[in-house]
């Protein structure tokens, strides 16, 4: 069973859709012992890092999504699903589930594109994606294609080989981050077209090592 965890942080609906476009059956759910029994985990989310947190602890899914990464059970982590598996965020000063030692940094206030002009915050929009690591999940992705992101805070992993891949925006910042069972995008696969859809493909196919 995939299961796709429900711990009040929303955009769940288009994740399952997008899986359920790929052949196979995923169960939107916050059960904790369903969550921790399943056979894949997907945590997706849109929203605050405290939030998140809270909603995950009030349900008791923290406990399950620690138990499940011992496990060795496939993960994936998308946008705030990928911020929440650090220590800690600066958003809401937010102690995190802590499976990939390091911290979620905000995008500074003021940066440009290199040319003078003003960069918004949030990053909203189509952005490259640099893969500087390989990785299963990024079977069949071209160096050219590009995902959708919205978002102000982006994780830093303390150990660079939890990066795998990284874009700019203003900043150059780690944007899809991964360990043994673990992988994270903070971009936003369900949005991403034909190639966002490839690495949930290939999650739902993925056997780590």
């Amino acid at each position: 069973m995939i299961a796709i965890v429900d711990y009040g942080a929303g955009n769940l609906t288009s994740v399952a859709r997008a899986v359920s476009f790929l052949g196979y059956t995923p169960r939107v759910t916050r059960d904790p012992a369903e969550i921790a029994g399943a056979d894949r985990i997907i945590f997706p989310g849109v929203g605050a890092a405290g939030s998140a947190m809270t909603g995950m602890e009030e349900r008791g899914i923290d406990g399950a999504m620690k138990q499940a990464f011992g496990a060795g059970t496939p993960m994936l982590g998308i946008c705030v699903g990928c911020q929440i598996i650090m220590d800690k965020s600066q958003e809401n000063d937010a102690r995190c589930l802590g499976l990939i030692p390091g911290e979620v940094h905000a995008f500074p206030e003021k940066m440009d594109s290199g040319d003078g002009y003003p960069l918004k915050v949030p990053h909203m929009g189509w952005n490259g994606l640099e893969v500087v690591q390989d990785h299963p999940l990024f079977q069949g992705v071209g160096k050219d294609d590009e995902f959708y992101f919205v978002h102000s805070y982006f994780p830093v992993p303390k150990d660079p080989k939890a990066v795998f891949g990284r874009t700019d925006y203003g900043v150059t910042f780690a944007s899809a981050i991964g360990t043994d069972n673990l992988f994270a995008t903070q971009f936003h696969l369900e949005k991403s077209g034909e190639p966002g859809l490839l690495i949930l493909k290939n999650f739902c196919v993925w056997k780590p090592c």
